[in-house]
């Protein structure tokens, strides 16, 4: 499943969301001009490393990306979901929350496997937080996606909640089947997906949305 667009309109211009898609594009732009040496070098540094823990990297990895669909994707996904909770939380609370939804996800993949010496780059643990936020405030709104089938290709359109409980379930029991197997073969994090995705809800419920988005809710279906 492919999220095209949502149908939840925002009331302000999303800028953080705009500078966090372009800061992560930028580094992104630095990373591959780098030669192999100095790359391997510089994700050595920057990218979180289990075996190596230290709490800048949880920081700085969340910047860096292993590919332009790793890219991509992520950020398709934070301009998505990211401009609505961009705007009930208002700018600040908002950094502040992506961070924190970022953090918990590092924790959550050291914690599951403190021994790996794979690196951990990517977003997408803090941007399973935004979606996570997403579900609560607006669990109503309509996703449109993206739906492969065989070889046809359609859309539809999925409440928010349904689309978000199937998206963490997939991350939850590939997450469970990663740890049953037993190999360290990198891949997909799934873990720091649902650690992030888990921070998300409960940071969403601490922090208090702005005064005028208490007084209007989500679009109905």
């Amino acid at each position: 499943m492919i999220p095209l667009r949502d149908s939840q309109p925002s009331r302000s211009t999303p800028f953080v969301t705009i500078v966090l898609i372009a800061i992560n594009v930028l580094v992104f732009l630095y990373e591959i001009s780098l030669e192999p040496y100095s790359r391997d070098f510089f994700l050595s540094e920057y990218a979180l490393i289990p075996r190596n823990y230290h709490f800048n990297a949880v920081m700085t990895s969340m910047f860096l990306h292993g590919g332009w669909v790793h890219l991509i994707g992520n950020m398709w996904f934070l301009w998505i979901f990211g401009d609505n909770i961009e705007d009930i939380l208002g700018r600040g609370k908002y950094v502040a929350f992506y961070l924190l939804s970022g953090i918990a996800a590092g924790l959550a993949q050291y914690v599951t496997n403190p021994t790996s010496a794979i690196p951990m780059v990517g977003a997408s643990g803090a941007i399973a937080g935004v979606m996570g936020a997403y579900m609560i405030k607006f669990p109503h709104s309509r996703i449109v996606t993206l739906l492969p089938l065989g070889f046809f290709i359609t859309t539809t359109e999925i409440p928010a909640f349904v689309m978000m409980l199937i998206w963490f379930g997939m991350q939850f029991f590939s997450g469970v089947g990663s740890l049953s197997s037993g190999v360290d073969r990198g891949g997909v994090a799934f873990f720091a997906h649902i650690g992030g995705f888990i921070a998300g809800l409960v940071l969403i419920l601490v922090m208090r949305p702005r005064e005028r988005f208490r007084l209007r809710s989500d679009l109905r279906w």
